[in-house]
């Protein structure tokens, strides 16, 4: 058992030792991988806007003028949010706006009670409750010279402990779907331990650090979108999916760069 903790702890200080000319780069990329299904949809929106109009038109019952004010509102949303969220300018009010998003556009096109999309969204929710937590930290850090105010202190312990659970519910939904095959299983493994080393807050970096890894892997050969031109509309989902998962490997970034919190193992070990 030594010799698996000291190999592990060695492999470890080797990871920080290469990661280290990346570790300034990490929150700016996180951020913008978090945000990156907003802008996505605010373009596409934009693009497709008469086919959008239809849709909530004709499917969904929305009367005209309110579809076009519907659209228009989410467009504006997303994009100003998505970028305040980049410049870490108001990251509070970003994470609302863009969480206010992605629950509206849940019930305005009927979509809440699917059960992939509902596991992928909470996923993404973490990922917003990562972004507030690194805002919380930050601003606690930057009071008074450094001396943290309780209430900040306090909502960032409840804040990433709920960001690292909704960030795992992504592969909760990669479990559920599809035929299980021998890599298929491995994947489930590998990722099922990193996901629960995740929630409970043990090796939680290096854990999100495997999950990225997997997730990268994933979204480049099951959601290749530009690889689809036969049909428009399953196009539009698989790139969906996509940015998705862009958005929760952004959340996943975020964890590595603010770590699980007080509410973890790791920050318990350092109290014996």
């Amino acid at each position: 058992m030594d010799q698996v903790r000291n190999v592990s702890e060695q492999t470890e200080d080797v990871l920080e030792k290469v990661g280290r000319p990346l570790k300034p780069y990490i929150p700016w990329v996180a951020r913008t991988l978090l945000v990156s299904t907003f802008i996505e949809d605010a373009v596409r929106i934009l693009v497709q806007w008469q086919n959008q109009l239809y849709f909530l038109q004709a499917y969904r019952g929305f009367p005209w003028g309110l579809s076009h004010m519907f659209l228009l509102v989410n467009v504006v949303t997303m994009l100003i949010c998505s970028a305040l969220a980049i410049g870490r300018r108001r990251t509070e009010y970003a994470v609302g706006g863009l969480f206010a998003v992605t629950v509206v556009q849940g019930f305005a096109y009927g979509l809440i009670f699917d059960f992939k999309f509902f596991l992928r969204n909470l996923s993404v929710v973490g990922g917003l409750l990562m972004l507030l937590a690194e805002a919380l930290l930050s601003r606690r850090r930057n009071v008074f010279a450094g001396l943290p105010t309780m209430s900040d202190e306090d909502r960032s312990k409840y804040v990433l402990l709920g960001g690292r659970v909704l960030l795992i519910l992504l592969f909760a939904s990669f479990v559920f779907s599809g035929s299980l095959t021998l890599g298929r299983m491995v994947v489930i493994a590998v990722g099922g331990l990193s996901c629960v080393m995740v929630a409970v807050g043990f090796k939680a970096k290096w854990s999100a650090i495997v999950l990225v890894a997997i997730l990268s892997v994933f979204n480049l050969l099951v959601n290749n979108w530009w690889s689809i031109d036969f049909n428009p509309t399953h196009r539009d989902f698989v790139k969906y999916d996509f940015f998705q998962t862009l958005s929760i490997m952004g959340g996943f970034l975020l964890l590595v760069n603010v770590g699980p919190g007080s509410f973890s193992v790791d920050e318990k070990k350092k109290n014996f």
